[in-house]
């Protein structure tokens, strides 16, 4: 079937940034149930999205973790010192575009996927004709912010002589998929999907990369921390086999000499409670985590089809691989990175692979 959007739309152009924030984190603190040897997740990064009109309006989608994070509102600043994580910021995002030749005072807007602090960056440092844009309920739930608010979870110079523009219920015209959404410049090339669950407002991007054939990308920020809550899907099951073998690079692991058959990784998931057909984990952490788990279930639709690429905040599968800014990537379906990455993340699980296919060669 493929995702459902209204068809002869214009198109816009993207290009994905490398941020240079990453992120090294618990995998229990995101990821239920458990997968034995797989403890930690290294270096994740919080991908920024580069989206220009053909008028030259140009938005952002997300914005990375900021390098003073400790100067988040103090309630969010002294939360994230007691997480399971550990934290690189090299390069704000407004430097990395001034690296690539972008100049601030161009962007029309930043698009906040959702509030939490991996993904706000500092708009502060942006120019005051750059306003920021947030999903349903934020500004009920959020405002004021910090200081007015002395338990604010975002702060007040976040929005200090800029526009805060809530895309509302009233917003969300357009049905894609099982998503509602807005039109943001009015001409089916850019929609911004509400994306409920993980956060507040949580909304994602869905930018329309060719025409004949229509192509897209799914910004889809924290609607899944890892590739394994939204893979393997009905629409998506693994494969045979699964190609290229996700572990090739790992020399030192007899996993990277033979081919990757999907039913060695089914294996893992019958003594977890999790169907062949089911993604490998549930998000563990959230707002409202039986609305993650259904707009999880609604993006898989997105995520099978091969018109569409899936791209997350945190998907480390492009690190190496994909053509960052100031590069574009509107030409993903020629290069199939899509089907490139899909399953790269399953080198992840090394470890628990490894143990299973230690145990069958034991059994023989």
């Amino acid at each position: 079937m493929g995702l459902s959007v209204p068809p002869l739309g214009e198109t816009v152009s993207v290009r994905i940034i490398d941020s240079t924030s990453y992120i090294t984190i618990s995998a229990d603190f995101i990821l239920s149930p458990h997968l034995p040897d797989f403890d930690t997740i290294h270096r994740i990064p919080c991908l920024v999205f580069l989206i220009e009109h053909p008028s030259g309006r140009k938005l952002l989608f997300d914005l990375g973790i900021r390098k003073d994070w400790q100067n988040l509102a103090p309630v969010v600043a002294n939360r994230v010192k007691e997480l399971p994580v550990s934290i690189n910021v090299e390069k704000s995002t407004l430097e990395v575009l001034a690296d690539g030749g972008v100049r601030e005072e161009d962007l029309e807007g930043i698009i906040w996927s959702h509030w939490h602090w991996d993904h706000i960056g500092d708009p502060s440092t942006f120019p005051p004709n750059v306003k920021v844009i947030v999903g349903p309920g934020f500004k009920d739930s959020l405002l004021p912010g910090y200081p007015a608010n002395a338990e604010g979870r975002v702060l007040e110079a976040d929005f200090a002589n800029r526009d805060l523009l809530e895309i509302t219920d009233s917003d969300l015209t357009v049905q894609i998929g099982q998503f509602q959404a807005h039109d943001y410049f009015g001409d089916g090339s850019f929609y911004i999907l509400s994306t409920p669950g993980h956060a507040v407002g949580h909304i994602s991007g869905l930018a329309r990369t060719s025409k004949n054939p229509d192509t897209f990308i799914f910004m889809g920020g924290d609607l899944c921390h890892h590739a394994g809550q939204i893979r393997p899907s009905p629409l998506l099951p693994l494969p045979e086999i699964v190609e290229p073998n996700p572990f090739r690079h790992l020399s030192a692991s007899p996993l990277s000499r033979i081919p990757c058959p999907g039913s060695l990784l089914e294996s893992l998931q019958i003594p977890r409670s999790r169907k062949p057909t089911e993604p490998f984990f549930i998000p563990n952490d959230g707002y409202d985590i039986p609305q993650a788990i259904r707009t999880i279930e609604h993006a898989q639709e997105a995520d099978a089809d091969d018109n569409v690429w899936f791209v997350y905040a945190h998907d480390a599968s492009l690190l190496g691989v994909v053509d960052f800014y100031p590069n574009h990537v509107n030409n993903w379906k020629e290069r199939n990175l899509s089907k490139k990455l899909k399953w790269e993340f399953v080198r992840d699980f090394k470890g628990a692979v490894e143990r299973i296919l230690t145990k069958q060669e034991g059994e023989r």
